[in-house]
């Protein structure tokens, strides 16, 4: 799996022309959703991974009448201009997206077409995908995304060796955490890898622990725009818990002048200076690419811990739940694009996505998994993922982009002590939600 794609905040310029013409694709770029051209363009995010996404648009064009085109956007510009062309003549038919608050403004501005009709005609757009995961793309109890793409659930990794030497198995509760976190300070090394410099690694901490404590309800009253729900005693807790974990020296003293992004984080780990990273899945991979004979060996994973009297089902899981297909509403092509969709849980679908690491979220994912790379990997994942109950978006893409930024400064000065509890709780009560 690749390395998680961070998301800009929305800009909005007024380039639209030329934002257009820079498409770059297997497509032309022209043409659209209200510039009718005979065609449905599908627009996604620029990377390796469009091999795949050809090879569908291939598939789909060898039996339909009504032609798609991939168009594409190099990934460090993808929302930007996304953003741009959304409500011109040129935006697309179909778009890619990460559900949750990175369609909410467009939900809003009603630009996207709920997909109750097509579901109606065709159940299996719903049914053929994990509950955790499809839900991630309904707003406001309407459906607006087909999931595409693969699971990027968020785990605890861990050096074995490292580990076995300060004779500690990885944790399933919170106290378990904690006393990790003692006996490997008393070997010498940092107990937990934290690319604090990055700032959403960090992020990943309150969401996982802030669930486990309160369950997935607080979060949501909160992204629906009831700020009270920073002020509950849950909350509260979490941080508290959260502030033991950095004074107890978890993450060492200078976790802010490392990054994930750099391979700083994972070279901590792998090293052997290091014990543990909460990160998303990709990380197995990135081990792979920058250390390949640790991830063979050395590299382990759990699930996030439990927390004692907490809320939350311990099975939850938090992270980066799929990306989405997305349709606008004018689109002149709705059949053509429902039948597009179908194949988003198809055996071809499915069997691609696995073939270059991708772990797809479909009820039939299961039967291939025996096929995948990394078999063993991928099925603690799925099975992770499907026996989830609740599958928390992360706070970050959850949100609206336009609250990405301040969000991220509250979490980084709580973490650094430079806000107390209070603090933080003010900050999140004034971040945008819509």
């Amino acid at each position: 799996m690749k390395t998680r794609a961070r998301l800009p905040r929305l800009i909005a310029t007024g380039a639209t022309l030329a934002l257009a013409l820079s498409l770059s694709a297997c497509g032309d770029g022209n043409g659209g959703a209200s510039a009718d051209d005979g065609k449905i363009h599908i627009l996604v995010y620029g990377d390796a991974t469009n091999k795949i996404e050809k090879q569908i648009v291939d598939k789909f064009n060898e039996t339909s009448d009504v032609k798609a085109v991939l168009d594409t956007i190099p990934g460090a510009d993808y929302q930007k201009k996304l953003q741009t062309i959304i409500s011109t003549p040129q935006a697309p038919d179909v778009f890619f997206n990460w559900g949750g608050g990175s369609i909410k403004p467009f939900v809003k501005a009603d630009l996207l077409l709920p997909l109750d009709d097509f579901i109606k005609k065709n159940p299996e757009l719903e049914s053929k995908f994990l509950p955790s995961v499809f839900n991630n793309a309904v707003v406001d109890g309407k459906p607006y995304g087909i999931p595409m793409r693969g699971t990027q659930p968020v785990l605890l990794f861990h050096n074995k060796n490292v580990l076995k030497k300060a004779g500690v198995q990885p944790p399933k509760t919170w106290d378990e955490l904690l006393n990790a976190v003692d006996a490997l300070k008393d070997e010498g090394v940092t107990p937990i890898a934290l690319g604090g410099g990055d700032v959403w690694p960090t992020q990943m901490w309150f969401q996982y622990l802030f669930d486990r404590i309160a369950g997935p309800e607080l979060f949501a009253k909160a992204i629906e725009g009831d700020k009270s729900a920073w002020e509950a005693p849950e909350s509260k807790k979490a941080l508290k818990m959260i502030r033991e974990l950095v004074d107890a020296g978890a993450f060492g003293k200078n976790y802010d002048s490392v990054k994930y992004t750099n391979g700083g984080s994972v070279a901590l780990v792998a090293q052997g200076k290091a014990g543990f990273e909460l990160m998303g899945s990709w990380y197995y991979s990135q081990q792979l690419t920058d250390h390949p004979d640790f991830a063979e060996k050395g590299l382990g994973y759990s699930a996030f811990p439990t927390v004692e009297g907490g809320k939350g089902d311990p099975k939850n899981v938090a992270g980066n739940t799929n990306n989405y297909y997305s349709v606008l509403k004018k689109t002149k092509h709705p059949e053509a694009v429902a039948k597009f969709l179908e194949l988003m849980y198809s055996d071809e679908f499915v069997k691609a996505q696995l073939d270059v690491g991708n772990l797809t979220t479909t009820t039939n994912t299961d039967e291939f998994i025996e096929t995948s790379a990394t078999p063993e990997y991928s099925r603690f994942q799925y099975d992770l993922v499907a026996n989830a109950p609740s599958f928390q978006l992360s706070w970050d893409q959850a949100y609206p982009q336009s609250a990405a930024s301040d969000m991220h400064k509250a979490i980084q000065q709580f973490f650094n002590g430079q806000l107390d509890a209070d603090g933080f709780i003010k900050a999140m009560q004034a971040l945008p939600t819509e």
